[in-house]
């Protein structure tokens, strides 16, 4: 890239892993991304509600995106290397190797991914203990949480998986492993997905409640009994055999980890707003709710004191922030669901033709399309009388019931290019209540919220960010750099190289200028023009 090898001091490299893909970005001191790569990975579904992936075919991927962002550079200038992903779980026997997490004895499956609702029956089970760790994940314990897969796997692959495991990662937590050989965890991770307290440790009692008492031994080894919070250097950091694999220099810092939309909120909730007249110019970073949007959507939002919102995941102690208290809502697809309602209609071949003819994707076809049809009436309208429920992988925020299914109400016989424009935009419009009533649950808890800040996929859609605008009645802010999550993962690497001295410190130097969206459909300009 032309001029990124000028003297701009140090770079630091951000490693997301995602769903369906690894992605990497070269970033300097100023928090401009320089250089991007991705690279598509693996997925299994060996039945209904299972979904696996491989840590091995992961890892290989972050080595290639790795490898192309720092190409043409002076490797001597990159100063560290942060990972964000998913909140999936990864297992390896007592020597580190893969072990199976399916009944077919493939241990190259070795994750049960985050969205994996195999655990149905455990995580009902252990909700009934209602034991006092259940307050801090709004109440009830959620089918995507670790607790509930470990126990599936005690108790359905006990000779094949559980006997044999020697740890359980988190996979943020197994990058970080894998690149430094430290076997120390994210605060992030185990507080939010492990039951962990940031102010108590691990509660003896829940474990041996819900039948999980063998990972109390020698001192919880197998799940972390070191943790440390995000942005902390790792042990001597990037090891010799890691730097080769990944094309950077050995010794390097490298930060204890995030997961995903953490990473995202923390690429996007400290952006400077100086000057756009918004609610929450000058006001606490908590009036700020991070809302990170891909396959799911993550809403996270941050307190000086503790608030409990039931059905809203958290409060969890320094999760996102250092010395803030973050809760999490979150619908369980969006990205997913847009996809599945878009590519499930008749009319379907008929747009991925029309897109291709006009270079566009589909959605950018579908959202041009709907303002042809919506004539003099705002686009909303459209959907007066088709109306979609979105809980099609059950429901996380704030009603945490997983039992609930997915609906349409309003349909006709018509299968037409119009008809799936519009069963497309109630979809968008469905999700976006279904932020609402998260917003709603937390500031009826406490919470007091002006200004919504996208990042993700999804964010780079402008009728799914005027929804939001519109239907939560708040302006949406948009980041300029709209890899925001990427950021985050570079901001933990420049956290532990050292060079800044707390991650607030860098939120303030690497998030960039703003984008604001104006609510209750005021605001008539051009949204591609702005990220342009």
């Amino acid at each position: 890239m032309p001029g990124r090898d000028q003297e701009l001091g140090s770079y630091y490299v951000g490693v997301d892993v995602g769903t369906g893909s690894v992605r990497a970005a070269l970033v300097d001191q100023r928090g401009i991304l320089l250089a991007f790569a991705d690279q598509p990975i693996n997925q299994w579904e060996p039945q209904f509600n299972h979904h696996e992936q491989s840590s091995e075919d992961i890892w290989v991927a972050c080595c290639i995106v790795t490898k192309k962002v720092v190409q043409g550079i002076d490797l001597n200038q990159i100063r560290g290397l942060g990972f964000d992903a998913t909140c999936s779980l990864v297992v390896l026997d007592k020597q580190f190797h893969p072990l199976p997490v399916n009944h077919e004895g493939d241990s190259h499956r070795n994750i049960i991914m985050w969205l994996d609702h195999r655990a149905v029956n455990q995580v009902h089970r252990i909700n009934e203990t209602k034991h006092s760790v259940l307050q801090y994940v709004g109440g009830v314990m959620s089918v995507e949480m670790q607790a509930p897969k470990l126990l599936w796997l005690k108790e359905n692959l006990r000779e094949t998986c559980w006997d044999k495991a020697g740890h359980f990662f988190d996979l943020p937590d197994f990058l970080s492993w894998k690149a430094t050989g430290v076997t120390a965890r994210s605060l992030c991770s185990l507080v939010c997905k492990w039951t962990y307290s940031a102010e108590k440790g691990w509660d003896d009692s829940f474990w041996k409640m819900v039948g999980l008492e063998d990972l109390v031994a020698d001192n919880y080894s197998k799940i972390g009994n070191q943790v440390l919070p995000p942005g902390t250097s790792l042990g001597n950091g990037l090891t010799p055999e890691a730097a080769k694999d990944l094309g950077l220099p050995a010794g390097i810092a490298v930060a204890a980890s995030l997961i995903d939309a953490h990473a995202g909120g923390l690429g996007v909730i400290g952006a400077d707003v100086r000057g756009h007249g918004l609610a929450c110019e000058g006001q606490p970073v908590t009036s700020r709710l991070a809302i990170i949007c891909g396959t799911s959507s993550c809403h996270m939002g941050i307190s000086k004191n503790p608030i409990f919102v039931p059905g809203v995941w958290g409060p969890y102690f320094s999760a996102m922030v250092p010395g803030f208290w973050l809760n999490e809502g979150g619908q369980s697809v969006t990205g997913k669901l847009i996809d599945h309602m878009v590519q499930g209609h008749a009319a379907f071949p008929e747009l991925q033709a029309k897109a291709t003819a006009r270079c566009q994707s589909i959605y950018a076809y579908l959202n041009s399309h709907l303002d042809l049809i919506k004539k003099t009436q705002p686009v909303g309208f459209l959907t007066v009388d088709l109306h979609v429920w979105p809980d099609f992988h059950g429901n996380r925020s704030p009603l945490a019931d997983l039992t609930l299914k997915g609906m349409v109400t309003g349909l006709k016989l018509s299968q037409d290019l119009d008809d799936l424009a519009i069963l497309y935009l109630a979809t968008v419009q469905a999700i976006a209540f279904g932020t609402r009533l998260i917003i709603e649950a937390m500031e009826s808890a406490g919470h007091s919220i002006s200004t919504l800040f996208l990042c993700g996929g999804l964010g780079k859609n402008p009728l799914f960010v005027q929804m939001h605008a519109d239907i939560t009645g708040m302006p949406v802010v948009l980041s300029q750099e709209v890899e925001s999550v990427l950021v985050g993962a570079a901001i933990l690497g420049a956290c532990a190289s050292g060079d800044f001295a707390s991650v607030q410190d860098k939120l303030s130097a690497l998030t960039a200028v703003i984008y604001p969206q104006g609510g209750n459909g005021k605001n008539e300009q051009s949204w591609e023009s702005c990220v342009s």
